[in-house]
């Protein structure tokens, strides 16, 4: 009878071991599923740089974030080659820039990673009725040359020259484009592209030039060469006022902190693809 009792006490004691591992194996396998989901990734991203793509980072850091809530991401707007600089010096992991790299920026190490091609819209004021500007025409009133509204079948009024302070990408982008770098006769310089949407609605007689996304109804939009800057008119090149949105890494993506390579797939997921196109932004052809 002890012996039988003994036999039973056994057998109970090796079922109680065998469930207890095969408990311990499904923990292991829940714990690899949560990790391979992410859900343990952790830590902080930083990003500086191009105050024309706030709107972009702000919302691909927001769904990130969302999406793995242990990871911060802070994002300063400083403008696109100071976005560089601080890439270069390493007190940043992104630096975003709305324009390609120069060869010099290129040499710290930079590496260029478009994620977006953004349209520079050309706005004026709602009282203006001007429809279109060709290039020469609008390169004309950025040098100075043409002063006055009227010398382009306006009304007499003078014309009022926005722009964006140097080391802004998106008036290195606009310049560039128009051939007219280091020649234009600003009347004021903007440190941010809603501080330039903002004058321009304002002020009468004033042009200035503002990325495509945040064109609202407060100012009008021109044509360009007789191109509206439409989707269709950036992506085929007929619109001439076309630039990439650059998140800058120093080395290849490869080379990256696992918290920084995690951020560039999210970015280029179908998830991270449509956080892009709704912020009315056009994807990079793959």
């Amino acid at each position: 009878m002890k012996k039988t009792i003994a036999k039973i006490i056994g057998l109970v004691c090796m079922i109680g071991l065998l469930a207890g591992s095969l408990m311990a194996c499904g923990g292991s396998s829940s714990g690899d599923d949560a990790s391979g989901s992410g859900e343990d990734l952790s830590g902080k991203i930083t990003i500086a740089g191009s105050t024309s793509m706030e709107k972009v980072c702000n919302a691909l850091s927001e769904s990130f974030m969302e999406k793995y809530p242990n990871v911060t991401v802070t994002s300063e707007f400083t403008g696109s080659s100071a976005g560089l600089e601080s890439l270069a010096s390493g007190s940043v992991d992104i630096g975003n820039a709305s324009r390609s790299l120069s060869k010099d920026e290129a040499d710290t190490g930079a590496v260029e990673n478009v994620i977006a091609i953004d349209g520079i819209g050309v706005i004026t004021d709602k009282d203006n009725k001007i429809e279109n500007l060709t290039s020469e025409e609008l390169a004309k009133i950025y040098t100075g040359e043409i002063k006055n509204w009227k010398e382009l079948g306006q009304k007499e009024e003078d014309i009022v020259v926005v722009g964006r302070e140097a080391g802004s990408g998106t008036r290195d982008a606009f310049e560039e484009l128009l051939d007219i770098a280091d020649k234009c006769d600003y009347v004021q310089e903007l440190d941010s592209t809603g501080a330039v949407l903002a004058k321009v609605s304002s002020t009468p007689g004033a042009i200035g030039y503002v990325s495509l996304d945040v064109v609202d109804d407060t100012v009008n939009l021109v044509q360009l060469n007789g191109v509206e800057a439409v989707e269709k008119n950036i992506i085929s090149g007929d619109y001439v006022l076309s630039r990439p949105f650059v998140m800058a890494t120093k080395g290849e993506i490869s080379e990256q902190s696992d918290l920084v390579k995690a951020w560039f797939d999210y970015i280029n997921s179908d998830e991270g693809q449509q956080v892009i196109a709704g912020q009315g932004l056009f994807l990079p052809q793959k």
